[in-house]
């Protein structure tokens, strides 16, 4: 099963700050270019980063937009991992 989905969609479900967390660790970094006045994503892109982390702010919504999706999708990521 293949079910395209938007970069908006990765955003607020935070799964690209998740992602990002991983990656950071080797210096490296998914980067989303966002319109200012519209909140349109026109690019992204992988990119290489000196920073490592996030700020606790930003870590707090994460941690929790992550768990929410987990505990939203639970049951239908388990019944797709046996199939």
């Amino acid at each position: 099963m293949v079910e395209r989905k938007t970069w908006e969609e990765f955003r607020e479900l935070k799964l690209l700050w998740w992602i990002n967390m991983i990656l950071h660790t080797l210096g490296w970094a998914i980067v989303v270019n966002v319109e200012d006045e519209t909140g349109k994503i026109t690019d992204c892109y992988p990119a290489r980063v000196k920073f490592r982390g996030f700020d606790e702010k930003n870590n707090e919504a994460g941690y929790i937009g992550v768990s929410k999706f987990i505990m939203d999708n639970a049951e239908e990521l388990y019944k797709e991992a046996k199939e």
